[in-house]
């Protein structure tokens, strides 16, 4: 699919070019994406087989304004009104017949004499009333919009073609260094900070929220508050500060470059997200502070309205306003156990239904069919579940067998010479095989780095009827192996031999139901995502990859980097052998959860399950002291754990073959 794409692009100093940027990237993996991002880039439609339009209420926006004119396409609507922008095409180029024209065909008698008003000077062109966008929508094909909120107001406008609601993409930021920040506003970890982000104008409610502030201030003094974004020119936010007698609690940050401002961001405990009048706009500083597991107060309007309870708290604009403000932020400030867990619920709701991929997927499905698309079932369900890095909770299609995994199972199937390993190892042998999916006679299984130690149990426990192996060796040769269990079982598979960064496969297409690749990504050199895209390719449509290894996030790291010790499980070079004897595999690379997730989101897979736990049969809780710094710092103390257990479903193929976080 090749798409025209119109939008204003960074550095344009507009929150659709930041939200822009992060779409074609992930559009880009799906279809053949140009952008054009000013009115001087020549155009030809009949290149194209879609246009979409990014459009707002700017005047960032006026040639994407004239383009969707010109060549009719898919509109997306990031807010339902446009008449700053309309009045800036007309008034602005002295044109006020235009403007009271437009005015005219968008609202009819009623707006014709409120524009000669505005043309007189008695009034300012404003967007209430007069929404100025049924010329943009009757010349479009179909429409995308954010909320449902602005799906209606479509409708009213008189707008009967196909409407998709596209859930806003929301921003999961790899990290951020709060503890750096607040170092440079001379703040400690236990200071309350509260934040508001973006363009600072009145309707952003602003000066209730610092006349609330200055009520929490009386009861906790050591409170500050940072306002980031460019303040606006008719609105003295300073003088306001002075005014409150907040001087030394309120610092007005300005204009800072996006990755300043999601560092300043990060560094917040409360995020106000407040704005009263409202045309449906979803603001993406409201989608970083979610994506970033903030606390977040919003007003209870337009679309704000329909996010879940569980993920931020809602005023109501108007009477009680300010002490509906003052008493959320009181008890946020309070019980800071409250603050984590709403932010946790939000980032794990945004992982879910405002992931990039899974927008960009939307985009791609509702342009190739706008009218199936729109007219399909669909679900704005804010329930939370596991797709993030910070919870773990078993899918239904990958619960545990009906019966659990003994040790024994394991233990009778292991060589005498192999005991002393497995009796270290077996409770992560135990753990790899419950979260398995079972199978049955029909299907198969392929074990990577099969040492034969859980190969057998796949078949007699789990009950797969296809059981293979494979190993590193030279491509094209088969080693068959059988085993006899305690109790005289034989078992026998062949193990095939390749290098997993090198070589095709041995396989078929889709000729797996699951893979298991355990304590196996840590031993690559070079090239992982070969690996990946090997393992997505010989995996059937919904099938499932196992994987394990070991996590340099753990407790055990942290105490060993703190204590000056290097945090790798196993940073060991590997004593030379003899000519005629096999080589054992260092550990080249260890990972950390949210890598495993990037990796398996870039492969083609969707996340079904990710936690840690102990990697060898042993608690550790000398590590207590660790958990305690990092509680104390507010810093993730979840998925600590020595080992990585993840369990993900093929969703498609790769869509990233050399992921940036992974590749030089």
């Amino acid at each position: 699919m090749r798409i025209a794409f119109f939008s204003p692009m960074p550095p344009s100093k507009s929150g659709i070019a930041d939200y822009s940027e992060a779409l074609v990237q992930e559009l880009s993996k799906r279809a053949q994406v140009e952008v054009f991002r000013s009115a001087e880039k020549r155009f030809d439609p009949s290149r194209f087989d879609a246009c979409l339009y990014h459009v707002g209420n700017n005047p960032h926006h006026d040639f994407v304004y004239e383009a969707a004119l010109r060549h009719p396409g898919f509109v997306v609507m990031h807010e339902a009104n446009l008449h700053h922008l309309v009045a800036h095409l007309t008034i602005l180029r002295d044109d006020w017949d235009a403007y009271v024209a437009e005015c005219e065909y968008d609202g009819g008698q009623v707006a014709l004499e409120f524009a000669n008003r505005v043309r007189r000077l008695e009034t300012g062109p404003d967007y209430e009333g007069v929404p100025m966008t049924r010329r943009l929508l009757n010349a479009s094909k179909a429409v995308i919009v954010h909320s449902d909120f602005v799906a209606r107001l479509t409708r009213e406008q008189g707008f009967a073609g196909p409407i998709a609601t596209i859930p806003h993409g929301a921003w999961l930021p790899a990290q951020t260094n709060p503890l750096a920040i607040r170092h440079e506003l001379g703040l400690d970890e236990s200071t309350p900070v509260i934040g508001a982000f973006g363009h600072i104008k009145p309707y952003k409610r602003i000066a209730e929220s610092l006349r609330a502030f200055r009520r929490l201030v009386k009861l906790e003094p050591r409170a500050r508050m940072i306002l980031v974004g460019e303040p606006h020119p008719e609105f003295p936010v300073d003088q306001l500060i002075r005014t409150l007698g907040l001087r030394e609690n309120v610092r007005l940050i300005g204009f800072a470059r996006i990755e300043k401002f999601v560092e300043y961001m990060g560094a917040c405990d409360i995020i106000l997200n407040l704005r009263y009048p409202t045309v449906g706009e979803t603001s993406g500083s409201l989608q970083r502070a979610l994506g970033l597991g903030k606390a977040v107060i919003v007003s209870d309007v337009g679309s704000f309205s329909e996010l879940s309870d569980e993920i931020c708290l809602k005023v109501p604009p108007g009477a009680g306003e300010e002490d509906l403000i003052f008493e959320y932020l009181n008890v946020l400030v309070a019980r800071p156990e409250l603050a984590r867990a709403m932010g946790s619920h939000a980032r794990d709701w945004v992982a879910k239904e405002c992931n990039w991929g899974a927008v960009a997927d939307r985009y791609v499905e509702f342009m190739r069919d706008p009218v199936a698309f729109s007219v399909r079932p669909t679900s704005r369900s804010a329930a939370v579940e596991q797709v993030a890095v910070e919870a773990s909770p078993p899918a239904p299609e990958v619960a545990k067998v009906a019966a659990p995994i003994e040790p024994e199972a394991i233990m009778t199937w292991v060589s005498p010479e192999g005991r002393e390993y497995a009796e270290t190892h077996k409770s992560r042998f135990v753990h790899t095989l419950e979260i398995t999916p079972p199978g049955d006679e029909s299907q198969s299984v392929l074990e990577m780095g099969a040492y034969m130690q859980i190969t057998a149990p796949l078949k007699f426990q789990l009950g797969y009827g296809n059981v293979r192996g494979c190993y590193y060796g030279a491509l094209g040769r088969v080693h068959h192996k059988s085993i006899t269990s305690e109790s005289g079982e034989v078992f026998e598979c062949d193990i095939d031999l390749f290098d997993a960064e090198k070589d095709i496969f041995p396989y078929a297409d889709a000729s797996f139901d699951t893979v298991l690749c355990c304590e196996l990504i840590e031993h690559l050199f070079a090239d992982t995502m070969h690996m990946m895209s090997e393992i997505n390719r010989i995996l059937k449509p919904g099938g499932h990859l196992v994987l394990t290894t070991p996590n340099i996030g753990s407790l055990r790291s942290v105490s060993a980097i703190l204590l000056g010790y290097h945090p790798s499980f196993f940073p060991a070079y590997i004593r030379p052998r003899k000519a005629d004897e096999e080589a054992e595999a260092r550990h080249n690379r260890e990972y950390v959860p949210m890598e495993i997730q990037h990796l398996l989101t870039d492969s083609g897979f969707d996340m079904v399950r990710l936690e840690t736990g102990e990697f060898l049969d042993a608690p550790h809780p000398e590590f207590g002291w660790v958990t305690h710094l990092l509680q104390r710092y507010n810093l993730g103390h979840d998925l600590r754990g020595d080992g990585i257990y993840a369990v993900a479903r093929k969703a498609g193929p790769v869509k990233n073959r050399w992921p940036a976080w992974l590749y030089s």
